[in-house]
């Protein structure tokens, strides 16, 4: 809701004298109670002031969570990425388990000697490997790791709102961001960084906080 010049500075009384009648409003900005009635009931319906009988109005602080919506809604992934975790392709199981724990990751991106994305392994992946009792000095991550092209993935340029849905709708904590790139046998994917399901949940948080 975009608020009149007047709806602002009604806003900004009440900020500052909250709280405060209709009366004293209409004073302070030297108009009739009947010329602010219309502007008091929609700034109410809308959430930016709230109304008590024999009070008067107080701010409710739409206002700032409507600006921090707005700015959300032109979040994309890459204003709020991380950086991913990557490991080799040649490195071992155990090579794989250390690295979890050394960087408290909890997936890791398996490159090539190009840096070009071949898979990823989580820790439940490891988990399982480990309790099949398989040697895990021996056995390359490439064995157990899920392969690229069966990876969900965003794009830079994809809005928050969008790995929001993808978390949802695949149930995962953790998304790598990648873009195309050229390589010696065609396309590959470059990993540029990873956004996590906890990201999207402080960002929501930041937003009721504001409420």
């Amino acid at each position: 809701m975009q608020l009149t010049p007047r709806q602002g500075r009604i806003v900004e009384q009440v900020k500052q004298c909250a709280p405060i009648t209709a009366e004293d409003l209409a004073a302070k900005l030297s108009v009739s109670r009947a010329a602010i009635r219309a502007d008091l009931a929609l700034l109410t319906m809308s959430g930016y002031l709230a109304a008590r009988p024999r009070v008067g109005y107080t701010y409710a602080g739409r206002q700032e969570s409507a600006e921090l919506l707005a700015r959300l809604c032109q979040l994309k992934v890459r204003d709020v990425q991380a950086m991913p975790t990557i490991i080799k392709a040649t490195s071992s199981l155990y090579d794989a388990v250390v690295t979890t724990f050394v960087e408290d990751a909890s997936t890791l991106y398996v490159m090539d000697d190009g840096q070009h994305l071949l898979g990823a392994v989580s820790r439940s992946d490891l988990l399982r490997s480990a309790i099949g009792q398989v040697d895990l000095d021996k056995v390359p991550v490439t064995v157990i790791m899920t392969r690229a092209c069966n990876l969900v993935t965003l794009q830079p340029d994809d809005h928050i709102f969008a790995a929001a849905r993808k978390f949802r709708t695949h149930g995962l904590s953790v998304l790598p961001i990648v873009k195309e790139v050229a390589t010696a046998s065609g396309q590959g994917l470059e990993v540029t960084g990873v956004i996590s399901l906890n990201t999207i949940n402080a960002l929501l948080m930041e937003l009721m906080d504001m409420r």
